[in-house]
């Protein structure tokens, strides 16, 4: 199979939250492959160190700084970006935040921030971006979306609600853009190891104990564990595929886990 599928060149790419973890493993990923990236966030610091760590590993990217759950400033954003860049041919909606907060003790503008951020944030990206995807006749939108799109978890209530939605989202996105050549697909990451997770990812601890003994692969991902899949979800090796969510989680969600002392 000739790896022209999976060639990105004369593509643009629009990673949000991609200043660092997750976004900017795949941001690089796709850049790798060919794409122009582009890279938001709220932090023109972190942006701006995000562009420099690309740029000490001979890539380029492009930043910008702005909410993705303001719809009149993403509205602008994108009219910018479609200026100075180039039409966003793959968008990858990766920005996202986390609540860990009993159901009995969360407060309705918590549970209403998360799904401001993980799905609405989503909803108004794609929305935008798909008007231009849906005139030229083609695009990939790519939702981060979450194991908690499947199975329920203690304290992530919101999350969970709003990574479900967002898989919903994704079908819905597919069903109303298939026709134009437009494929909205989900990536599902497992437990990733990131800045996020390091506290509990020491030796000894009773959660990262847990995960190890809870995952098939006997490890944590790592961020660059995403950047094939994107890729993929990005291509035109991925053209008939249009829906779906992809998980990427060495193999939790195929099993009921295993004692710990299983050899």
């Amino acid at each position: 199979m000739s790896t022209k599928l999976f060639d990105l060149s004369g593509k643009n790419a629009l990673v949000t939250g991609g200043t660092h973890g997750i976004g900017l493993a795949i941001a690089v990923g796709l850049a790798e492959a060919g794409a122009t990236v582009i890279i938001n966030g709220r932090s023109l610091e972190r942006l701006n160190e995000a562009k420099l760590e690309c740029a000490e590993n001979g890539i380029q990217i492009h930043t910008y700084a702005f909410d993705v759950t303001n719809e009149e400033t993403v509205e602008s954003a994108i009219g910018v970006i479609e200026n100075e860049v180039g039409p966003i041919d793959i968008l990858v909606n990766n920005a996202g935040i986390i609540k860990r907060i009993p159901i009995l003790e969360m407060k309705a503008e918590e549970f209403r921030e998360v799904l401001d951020v993980d799905l609405t944030g989503p909803f108004i990206m794609a929305r935008e971006v798909a008007r231009g995807m849906v005139e030229r006749g083609g695009g990939k939108i790519i939702n981060m979306c979450s194991m908690m799109s499947e199975l329920g978890r203690n304290t992530v209530s919101a999350y969970a609600s709003a990574k479900g939605g967002l898989k919903m989202l994704t079908q819905s996105m597919a069903t109303e853009w298939a026709r134009h050549n437009v494929q909205a697909n989900g990536i599902g990451p497992g437990y990733i190891a990131t800045s996020q997770t390091a506290p509990i990812r020491v030796e000894g601890h009773p959660f990262n104990d847990f995960i190890i003994n809870r995952t098939p692969a006997g490890r944590w991902g790592k961020p660059e564990d995403l950047a094939g899949v994107a890729v993929f979800l990005a291509s035109k090796a991925s053209d008939f595929v249009n829906g779906h969510i992809v998980y990427v989680d060495g193999g939790i969600l195929a099993t009921i886990g295993k004692p710990s002392n299983e050899e």
